[in-house]
């Protein structure tokens, strides 16, 4: 690949854009808007000049709604050898594209698994989908041509190819990704009428289950829009589980003994299956989750802090497998929660205390 052509320069598109000029492609970019081009050119993730004739591969970074529509008119008019769209719907997109009669064998859907909670092209980094799966859905009359440019993409954007099926894809996606987003976002809506003194008690737990709820609503409506079905067959399941819960909660409320009992192994149940669950989550670099030890320190709020937790742990010889932090209310001052291997935590907790941190149990 030595030239390519991105079609909407958002987050993804201008990330996409910024890791291929990044390797030395000739990156070309088309918006509706042309504010947001100036911008992704700004940022060195190519040039708003038109190519002077097709490109090798066409990005198209719009919303599922509009993909469609885009890459018929893209198609039509040739401009590239290959076609990929990276929405993060497929099933939807090619049977329009079917639909319309579009020759679909220049053409791939594909959807990186890389985001934010920020949108448009300042939110974009090169290094965005580096480690991320970038789940490539190929049909039988997908040229190897097109796949192969696929691929290309995938490598030198330094993520992890998966091959799927388009309608597996978004029955996967409606579970781990469009599901968590509407959970995330009715568990934060809890918080906007909450009295100002409950709300100063939100710790950790809170913050992790909100933190998706700050994404774009008008991004996410697009995209429920174009995967209503499965997203509604997954949370009718967690529907079901609320229900249950709901009337296991009440059962410990009772005056029953037997109404207490069944409430309890209700509610045993329903967080037993969450940890067999998690378990599955796949731990870092996609292996098998690992069982990590917490070495909790507490930091004032001042510059070059982490650092130094780090660059301690450095000399100690101890590797940092994944950390957290715990900010305190009201105080400057955090909780930074460092995750390493059991065998090493004993290691860790003296080498800081020796360097004049505060551990706490």
């Amino acid at each position: 690949m030595r030239t390519a052509l991105v079609i909407g320069t958002g987050l993804v598109g201008t990330s996409a854009a910024l890791a291929l000029a990044g390797r030395g492609i000739q990156v070309h970019l088309v918006d509706h808007d042309p504010e947001s081009v100036r911008t992704a050119a700004a940022l060195g993730a190519g040039t708003g000049e038109a190519p002077e004739g097709p490109v090798d591969l066409a990005i198209v970074a719009v919303p599922p709604a509009h993909v469609a529509s885009v890459l018929d008119t893209a198609m039509r008019d040739g401009v590239a050898r290959g076609y990929l769209d990276v929405a993060s719907v497929k099933g939807g997109p090619r049977r329009e594209l079917e639909a319309r009669g579009i020759d679909l064998g220049p053409y791939i859907g594909t959807h990186p698994m890389a985001g934010k909670e920020r949108s448009g092209p300042l939110a974009a980094t090169a290094d965005l989908f580096e480690g991320r799966p970038w789940v490539l859905t190929p049909t039988r009359d997908t040229d190897t041509e097109v796949l192969n440019l696929a691929l290309e993409l995938v490598a030198l954007c330094r993520a992890v190819p998966v091959v799927m099926d388009a309608d597996a894809h978004d029955r996967a996606v409606a579970l781990v990704s469009h599901t968590p987003q509407l959970i995330s976002s009715m568990v934060a809506a809890r918080l906007e009428e909450a009295d100002e003194t409950a709300v100063r008690l939100c710790g950790q737990g809170i913050r992790d289950v909100t933190r998706i709820a700050a994404s774009d609503p008008r991004m996410w409506v697009e995209i429920l829009s174009a995967n209503p079905g499965p997203v509604a067959d997954v949370l009718a399941g967690v529907a079901a589980d609320l229900d249950e819960t709901v009337r296991a909660l009440r059962g410990l409320q009772s005056g029953d003994d037997d109404k207490r009992r069944a409430g309890t192994e209700g509610i045993e149940d329903v967080l037993r299956r969450g940890n067999a669950g998690r378990v599955r989550v796949p731990g870092k670099h996609g292996t098998a989750p690992a069982s990590y030890e917490i070495v909790s320190v507490l930091i004032s709020d001042r510059p070059g802090e982490l650092a130094g937790i780090f660059a301690d742990a450095g000399r100690a010889g101890v590797n940092v497998e994944d950390v957290r932090i715990e900010h305190a209310t009201g105080q400057q001052a955090g909780l930074v929660q460092l995750m390493v291997e059991p065998s090493a935590a004993a290691e860790l907790r003296t080498a800081l205390r020796e360097r004049g941190w505060s551990i706490r149990q």
